[in-house]
């Protein structure tokens, strides 16, 4: 399908703003019990030049790219694993209906690299919770990779979008090829 027929699939509704909390969503776990948590993981997955890993998986030195601000970051502390949904958004957009697991699986999704995303600190703060009707990276070669990504993750764990949300995504991704995409559900 393309990314455009994804989009038109994905249920408009509006957003359920019943109380969230962060803590819902279990996140950075070591789900392959190899010392490294989903955070780690994804530094070292996504590095540029790889940083030195210590005892209990502690990451020093190396170096990141960040597509949101077309930045790159030196050190993991200044990298930020952002969920390309935010967890506030996927809770307002289904998550509520989900067991602990499946908020865990989303909090945490390394089986598709377009979940998760290391970016500048920076950038992630300026995201926060925001959806692609409120927020749209800086870096003017990112929004078409940014907004199919969001496609892709709305789609794979069966998440509605708002009808300003969906507005905001047509109008963006009508600048963009109409790419054909595969997306494994996780749910």
């Amino acid at each position: 399908m393309t990314v455009r027929e994804a989009l038109d699939a994905l249920e408009v509704a509006e957003e359920d703003t019943t109380e969230y909390k962060r803590s819902y969503f279990r996140h950075w776990i070591d789900a392959d019990r190899d010392g490294c948590n989903t955070r780690q993981e994804l530094l070292l997955e996504e590095a540029v030049e790889a940083p030195e890993q210590g005892a209990g998986c502690k990451l020093t030195g190396g170096r990141w790219y960040s597509a949101y601000d077309d930045t790159y970051i030196n050190g993991p502390s200044g990298a930020d694993a952002d969920h390309r949904v935010p967890l506030d958004e996927a809770w307002d957009s289904g998550a509520p209906e989900w067991t602990a697991q499946e908020r865990q699986d989303f909090a945490n999704d390394l089986g598709d690299p377009r979940s998760l995303v290391m970016v500048s600190a920076r950038s992630n703060r300026s995201k926060g919770g925001k959806d692609p009707a409120q927020w749209q990276p800086s870096a003017e070669g990112n929004g078409c990779e940014y907004n199919t990504y969001w496609v892709v993750v709305k789609t794979r764990f069966r998440l509605s979008v708002d009808p300003a949300e969906k507005t905001a995504l047509d109008n963006e991704l009508a600048q963009c090829p109409n790419e054909e995409i595969t997306v494994e559900l996780a749910r």
